[in-house]
C-alpha cells in the first residue's frame, strides 16, 4: 500500500501533462494548405531589360507586403512564343481570405508605386484588359508533390 502512495504524485503529474498536451493540441488550428496560382501577361519587347532590372532589386516594402498577404514562393518567368514575349508567374497563397489579402495589397502605397513602374512594360491579354487587370489567371491542370 505504501508503494502505491509513492507513485500517486508521479501518476497525477503524468496525467496533468497528458491532459494539458491534449488540450493544447485541440486548440491549435492546422496551418492552411497552400493554394497555387499561375498567371500570364504579355511584355513589351523594348521593356524586357527594364523589367528584369526592376525585379533584380525588388523594393523591400513590396516584398514585405507580399509576405504580409500570405504569398510565398513567388516567381516570374519570361518566354518568347513566336514573335511575342510573355511573363508567367507562380506563387503559393497560405492565407484564409485571398480576396481580402489582394485588396490589402492593392491599397498599399508602396505596391501602387511599384505597379506604376511595372505596368508600362506589360501587355495584358485581352480578357484581363477587358477587366482592367494586368495578369490573367491560368487554370492548373496538373500538380505533383
Amino acid at each position: 500500500m505504501k508503494k502505491y502512495f509513492l507513485y500517486c504524485p508521479f501518476l497525477l503529474l503524468i496525467t496533468a501533462i497528458l491532459l494539458m498536451t491534449a488540450g493544447a493540441k485541440a486548440q491549435t488550428k492546422p496551418a492552411p494548405s497552400a493554394q497555387r496560382f499561375g498567371m500570364v501577361t504579355g511584355i513589351k519587347p523594348g521593356q524586357i531589360e527594364y523589367y528584369k532590372k526592376l525585379h533584380a532589386a525588388v523594393w523591400p516594402g513590396v516584398l514585405k507586403k507580399i509576405k504580409e498577404c500570405h504569398i510565398r514562393d513567388y516567381s516570374i518567368y519570361l518566354q518568347k512564343i513566336e514573335d511575342k514575349y510573355f511573363l508567367f508567374s507562380y506563387f503559393e497563397y497560405t492565407g484564409r481570405d485571398f480576396d481580402a489579402d489582394m485588396k490589402k495589397m492593392a491599397a498599399d502605397s508602396t505596391t501602387q508605386r511599384w505597379w506604376k513602374e511595372t505596368a508600362p512594360a506589360q501587355l495584358p491579354l485581352p480578357e484581363a484588359a477587358a477587366q482592367q487587370k494586368t495578369w490573367t489567371h491560368m487554370k492548373e491542370v496538373f500538380h505533383s508533390n
